[in-house]
């Protein structure tokens, strides 16, 4: 009988152990009824079972006794004073202490787990030989689990250790993995996470964490419906997990805490731990089959889908060196991925820390910009082609900022709908058109039709009806001088819904204008259900007429269809004057660009337009 090394040993079964029958595939034989309840047993039997005792041969015993009910993982120790760090670095499934030793006893170091946090993670059997119903009771108040007097029955022994395993092992489920997947849910892979980063900070390895996010998967949920989004997720889960087992991108590694896994974050978010690779470059084997795996056909509810993702790779400890960071630089890498490039992977880098820098600092100054007032609205003239005379205008939010000067809508615009700020910005956006609308009425001014853009987030947060209806008493605006500004894509995300949302706002007397034509969905068989009064030709149309191989016979046909349908039709980004009699000679009804002039001040603005029937010319000049 060999002997423990006093301080710490793993050892392996000995031969009294029972080994499970096996087929020549090595595959576990399940040849009887309670087949499940023996899987369950074994899964048990792998759990690592720590001993505390001042006394080594009671450690032998007790293990000998152990190994006989067949468990075959064992740490020990008969130093107390270092229990708190055996535990932390080989994690144990169940703890064996005995209370009385020299210098820690037992009591010391049930004190320290539960300051630690310890003892739900680990349960504790204590070991006694004390037979007063004090020590024992003591014992339980300070957290243990059970206890067992000495000398220990082998039989009684192998009971109170199964039982304890065997209800950590659903208390684990329950609080550590996910119950739709089965996977290992956030908390446990941060776990996993902190083993491995101090792991390869010890051992100077390299390590990776790839976060995996599904591409339109509240569409898919949407559509399809929480059961069949629920499956899908399953299958998807089944993919990945797929790919990680048994990658060869890994050393052999020989703890199941070296092993790659497989976590979900929450919703459509995975992520694979790589816990050690040789190579910083070893991810991207993995995220490739990831994404080669996804996107291989799904046969869902009577369709077949064709699923992607975006995945982020953040390595440490060159990404981090915490927890925090590198899941945090994941996320960034993911976001960064799906901002390239549709189903693609991309590393981190330093230089997304300083980008979401900017982009926070941003955001937290435009809320306080929105909250304060600090924005101004801008306008651009809309002309009849005919007679130049003005028809309208659009209003154009800019930001003056008090240290960056004047900042780029381009530049906060994203940021805003990345944060969900594109809501109270579109509102003071609507707010401040309907109060300037007003404004110019009061001051006897010709009155043009105010254009507003408006994001899908506002249709997605369902108020955007009750929105408008409340400006327009707010500031006394009359509905009819109102042209709210959509696209085909922010229709056509959830498109019957939206459309009863824009009959409801046509009924209040809200013109309507779909904005960018030619560029999203042009489903014609639904534009006929849209209830708009103007269709706006995109920029990017116009700026090709009347070149070689040009966009001529789009918009034409475009301005066809629009008057086929008594629709205004609108040209956006007219610079030059053969863009003008090109359109002119189509039939176009109004344009809008800079060969008028640019967005302006509302002061600007209603000096040069509002106060004369100038044709275009003049009104330009």
């Amino acid at each position: 009988m060999r002997k423990l090394d006093p301080a710490i040993e793993t050892a392996q079964p000995r031969s009294g152990g029972t080994t499970p029958q096996r087929d020549e595939a090595g595959d576990t034989i399940a040849a009887s009824p309670g087949a499940k309840s023996q899987e369950r047993w074994e899964r048990l039997r792998d759990a690592v079972i720590m001993m505390v005792d001042d006394e080594p041969i009671t450690i032998e015993v007790t293990q000998i006794y152990l190994e006989e009910a067949g468990y075959s993982r064992f740490v020990s120790t008969d130093e107390p004073q270092r229990t708190l760090d055996l535990i932390r670095s080989e994690r144990p499934d169940l703890l064996l202490l005995d209370v009385v030793m020299p210098d820690t006893d037992g009591f010391d170091i049930l004190h320290a787990m539960d300051e630690a946090d310890l003892l739900e993670e680990v349960p504790t059997i204590v070991l006694t030989s004390s037979t007063d119903a004090e020590t024992k009771l003591r014992a339980l108040e300070l957290g243990a689990t059970d206890f067992l007097s000495k000398p220990v029955d082998p039989s009684e022994l192998a009971l109170r250790v199964r039982n304890a395993l065997a209800a950590k092992a659903y208390r684990d489920r329950l609080a550590h993995y996910d119950l739709l997947t089965g996977l290992p849910n956030r908390q446990t892979f941060v776990n996993r996470l902190d083993w491995a980063l101090r792991h390869a900070l010890r051992h100077k390895q390299t390590g990776a964490a790839l976060h995996i996010d599904i591409d339109g998967f509240k569409q898919i949920n949407d559509a399809l419906g929480p059961e069949h989004a629920d499956q899908l997720l399953r299958e998807i889960a089944e993919r990945i997990g797929n790919c990680v087992r048994g990658t060869d991108t890994l050393g052999r590694a020989e703890s199941d805490e070296r092993q790659p896994s497989l976590s979900r974050l929450a919703g459509d978010e995975f992520v694979v731990l790589l816990p050690v690779i040789a190579h910083t470059s070893n991810a991207a084997h993995v995220a490739k089959r990831v994404l080669d795996a996804i996107a291989e056909p799904i046969s869902l509810a009577g369709q077949v889908l064709q699923i992607t993702c975006c995945i982020g790779i953040s390595t440490y400890p060159e990404n981090g060196e915490d927890v925090n960071s590198i899941v945090a630089n994941a996320s960034a890498a993911m976001h960064q991925a799906k901002r390239l490039q549709k189903h693609s992977y991309q590393y981190y880098s330093s230089e997304f820390n300083a980008n979401a820098l900017h982009k926070l600092t941003l955001a937290t100054e435009l809320r306080k910009a929105i909250e304060h007032d600090e924005l101004s609205l801008f306008y651009q003239p809309k002309l009849s082609v005919g007679n130049g005379r003005l028809c309208g205008a659009e209003a154009l939010v800019r930001w003056q900022h008090p240290e960056r000067g004047m900042v780029s809508p381009g530049e906060f615009i994203p940021v805003a709908e990345e944060t969900g700020l594109i809501v109270p910005l579109g509102e003071w956006v609507l707010n401040a058109a309907c109060q300037q609308a007003t404004a110019w009425q009061a001051a006897d001014l010709r009155i043009p039709r105010i254009s507003v853009n408006v994001s899908s987030e506002q249709f997605r947060q369902g108020s955007l009806l009750q929105t408008v209806a409340k400006i327009l008493v707010d500031t006394g605006a009359n509905a009819s001088q109102l042209v709210v500004e959509i696209t085909e894509g922010v229709i056509m995300e959830n498109a019957d819904a939206n459309i009863q949302i824009l009959q409801a706002m046509k009924a209040m007397g809200v013109r309507l204008s779909m904005d960018d034509f030619g560029t999203g969905y042009s489903s014609l068989s639904y534009l006929n259900r849209f209830p708009i009064d103007e269709l706006k030709i995109d920029r990017s149309f116009v700026a090709e007429v009347a070149q070689p191989g040009d966009y001529s016979a789009i918009v034409s046909a475009i301005i066809a269809m629009a008057h086929s349908m008594r629709l205004i039709v609108v040209a956006e980004g007219v610079e030059h004057q053969h863009q003008l009699q090109f359109l002119r000679s189509q039939g176009c009804d109004e344009y809008q660009g800079f060969m008028i002039s640019r967005p302006v001040p509302p002061e600007e603005f209603s000096a040069r337009f509002l106060a004369t029937d100038n044709p275009a010319q003049e009104i330009g000049s």
